[in-house]
């Protein structure tokens, strides 16, 4: 009689501690994702703040400003409306400095002087002195104007 000699099959136990140690420290290729386990991380939300529509419809077709000179309008316009501002009805606010402005924008000095020139050739903003604009919160005097907006004197 021809018996047949299988190979005994050895299984090997697997540890759960050694497959929870292997799951634990496997990181997806395709994305890493936040660790949502803790609370400050789960609870950030990215802020907020509102530009009028019209800047889009209005000012960005009607007048042809470049880059910088829309990331400096941004950043004044924020500044002055977007953000706590005990000068809000006057429409202005304080920059410490214009370095920090074009070190926070990315931007070189001289670019965020050029665009400060321009804006104001605008009339969109107004050095009232330095380190303190005047930010019109429609853009322009037509469009306050249309819109009912006054500034207290200042």
């Amino acid at each position: 009689m021809n018996e047949i000699i299988r190979p005994k099959t050895i299984i090997h136990e697997k540890k759960p501690d050694d497959l929870q140690s292997i799951l634990i420290n496997h990181h997806s290729k395709s994305k890493m994702k936040q660790d949502t386990s803790d609370p400050e991380v789960r609870n950030k939300v990215p802020t907020t703040s509102e530009i009028p529509d019209l800047f889009f419809d209005e000012i960005l077709t009607n007048f042809k400003l470049n880059r910088f000179e829309i990331l400096v309008l941004m950043y004044l316009y924020r500044l002055v409306w977007c953000r706590p501002n005990l000068y809000k009805t006057y429409g202005y606010g304080q920059v410490l400095s214009l370095t920090e402005v074009a070190k926070t924008l990315n931007i070189e000095t001289d670019e965020v002087y050029n665009a400060l020139r321009k804006l104001e050739s605008l009339d969109f903003i107004e050095t009232i002195r330095a380190g303190q604009y005047f930010v019109r919160k429609y853009f322009t005097a037509e469009l306050d104007e249309f819109y009912g907006q006054n500034y207290d004197d200042f």
